[in-house]
This record gives C-alpha cells, structure tokens and sequence, in this order.
C-alpha cells in the first residue's frame, strides 16, 4: 500500500509538471524554512504541520505543482502516506526510526474518548452530532475556521476506519434573512462540511448534504440564545446506535 501511495504521488507530480523526489529521499530532510501556507494547510496532521521533519516532509514531496503553496489535495495526499508509514499511534511516530510503529495499544485507528467528546445523541435515522455555527463557521459565512478541520478529525479517523457508514450532513440556520438566503446559506456550509471529510481521505460518495435553511428550529428565534442553537450543522451516522459512543 505504501509503494502504491507513493507512485500515485510521483505520477500526479510528472502529471503536473514537477519533478518529485526519488522514494528513497522521501523521508530525508534538509534544514530549510518549510512554512506551510495554502487552504491545505488546516487538513494537515497536527504531527505534520508541528513539527519541523513533518513539514519538510510535505513540502519536499507534496508540493506538486511546486508553488510554494499546500493544496487540499496535496495535503490529503501527505497525510495518507504518514498515516501508512506511522501506523496507529501518529504522535508516537519516530522520525528517525521510520517504518516501526513504536507503541501500538489497540488495533482501530480512531479515538473512541474523542468519539464520545461529541455527545452523539439517538435519532431515527441513526446517531446524531451537534456541530454549532461558532465552531465552525464565522457569522454569515459557509468557509470553515482554521480550528474546525481539529474539530472534525477524530469523526473522519472513525469514518475512514468504517467505511461502510453512511452519513447525512443537515445544515440549519436562524430566522434571521430571507428565506432563499437561509436556505443558500445552509447548502453551502453543510456542503464545506463534506468537503473537509473529502480532504481528510472519506469518499464524498458515502455522504448525503442537506441544507434546510430555517426550516427546522430547536428553540426560539425570538432570543439570541435561541437563534444560536439555530444556527447548527448535525451530522448523523446512518443506522448507528448512539449507545456506541458512550461513556462507560
């Protein structure tokens, strides 16, 4: 699988243009101010972008197009290839001793107490999260905060590590303007959410994105407090048991 990562990425890179680094380098480094700028950049492995080994190793083998910049896709590609080599446990993986994962303690990849910090609740379609507007998005705005790819990570990790959940993405917002601006505004933001699983490696054919606009509110829109339980994004697991994910 790693071979395979690795000539996709060279073939993507002669496809562009550029001219990759031989496979024995890919892992090399050399000292250099690897800043890490672009829209990719949030989709990164925190073990990535804080390190310096991690972003030299994206910008020596990612950067395709050779521009200086980390694209979505690039980034999704970096990430891939670390997860193969660094296995399980990412924040334990040994720069210097690449290929050996040095501590493994269970054999799933996704965080299970991350998984039960998003306090999924039992619907009918399934288990059911609660994403609110200020998490995610600025005010009147469908383009994620930096911080929101963190908040989304530990749900693409579990996703990724069972590919055959299915997920509904529902965008709501207040009442505040009009009807068709509501409804826009809520496609969008439901659709930015799929997208950010998309880069994070979880095929965008498994998810359904809905935007209901003010349609469907949970409290009053009468109240501030109301119209910001509103504005929300929930994302439900199709079929699953919210029992799954909680505490024990």
């Amino acid at each position: 699988m790693r071979t395979k990562i690795l000539m996709t990425a060279a073939l993507l890179a002669t496809t562009l243009g550029a001219g990759p680094a031989l496979a024995q380098d890919r892992w090399d480094w050399r000292p250099g101010d690897y800043r890490l700028v672009g829209a990719g950049v949030p989709n990164l492995y925190p073990e990535l972008r804080g390190s310096v080994r991690g972003r030299a190793f994206v910008m020596r083998n990612f950067d395709f197009n050779r521009d200086g910049r980390v694209q979505p896709r690039e980034a999704s590609a970096a990430n891939r290839a670390f997860a193969q080599e660094a296995g399980p446990r990412r924040d334990r993986f040994d720069w210097d001793r690449r290929g050996q994962v040095v501590v493994v303690e269970e054999r799933r990849t996704w965080d299970r107490g991350a998984m039960q910090n998003y306090g999924f609740r039992q619907t009918q379609r399934g288990a059911t999260l609660t994403l609110a507007e200020e998490v995610l998005f600025a005010t009147a705005s469908a383009t994620l905060r930096p911080g929101a790819i963190d908040r989304l990570r530990p749900l693409a990790e579990y996703l990724r590590d069972n590919p055959g959940v299915r997920v509904t993405i529902d965008g709501h917002t207040d009442a505040r303007g009009s009807d068709a601006y509501n409804q826009d505004l809520s496609e969008r933001r439901a659709a930015s959410v799929r997208e950010a699983f998309d880069a994070m490696g979880v095929t965008r054919a498994r998810f359904q994105v809905v935007g209901h606009g003010e349609a469907q509110p949970v409290a009053s829109n009468a109240t501030t407090a109301g119209q910001r339980q509103n504005r929300r994004v929930e994302v439900t697991l199709l079929g699953r048991r919210a029992s799954e994910f909680a505490r024990r």
